[in-house]
């Protein structure tokens, strides 16, 4: 496989390109895409960007819903995104909690890992951004060498105020707030 010279974007699903709840996103109907961000995802595929989901599950683990509800949320997400002409290349999801002490669950590094080895980007994020609404959502990349952006959307406004963000970290108001400027900065 070609690498794809950093022409990926990397975000995590509830609270980015979703409504998060507390209660967990745990059936079809309670998936409901945050006005703008489907829209947003099409301007970077339009844009020549892939675009990565990487997200804890851990409801899954939790029994609150199984991989089959998961996939069925995913369906109604594409649906939804493919009337916008906007496609996910791929998502990476950790069912785990963290008791389970996995590799893969956010912060830790594992579902990133796999993000390198299948686009084949040479053993690091290297600049390729990341968008979360939470710390967890951005320290394993960052340690890869990803770029950090916060969304102010979902948990992010509490997770700007308690700080702590990766040094550089980027706040934007949503992720077409996030889409706007990083395709304005990359035209440049």
């Amino acid at each position: 496989m070609k690498t794809l010279n950093n022409k990926l974007v990397i975000l995590d699903r509830d609270g980015v390109i979703n409504y998060d709840s507390d209660d967990y996103i745990k059936s079809v109907d309670e998936w409901e895409a945050i006005p703008g961000s489907l829209e947003a995802i099409a301007k970077l595929n339009q844009a020549d960007y892939k675009v990565v989901i990487c997200t804890n599950q851990s409801g899954i683990s939790r029994r609150l819903y199984d991989v089959d509800t998961l996939n069925a949320m995913h369906e109604k997400m594409f649906r939804q995104l493919a009337r916008h002409g906007g496609e996910i290349s791929a998502i990476f999801f950790c069912p785990h909690v963290d008791e389970n002490n996995c590799s893969c669950r956010k912060p830790k590094t594992g579902m990133f890992k796999d993000i390198i080895e299948r686009f084949s980007l040479q053993n690091e994020l290297n600049g390729i951004p990341v968008v979360g609404d939470s710390l967890r959502d951005l320290i394993g990349a960052v340690q890869l060498g990803a770029e950090p952006h916060l969304v102010l959307t979902g948990k992010g406004i509490p997770t700007r105020e308690k700080g702590g963000l990766p040094p550089y970290t980027a706040i934007h108001e949503n992720l077409s707030a996030f889409v706007e400027h990083f395709l304005r900065v990359k035209q440049c």
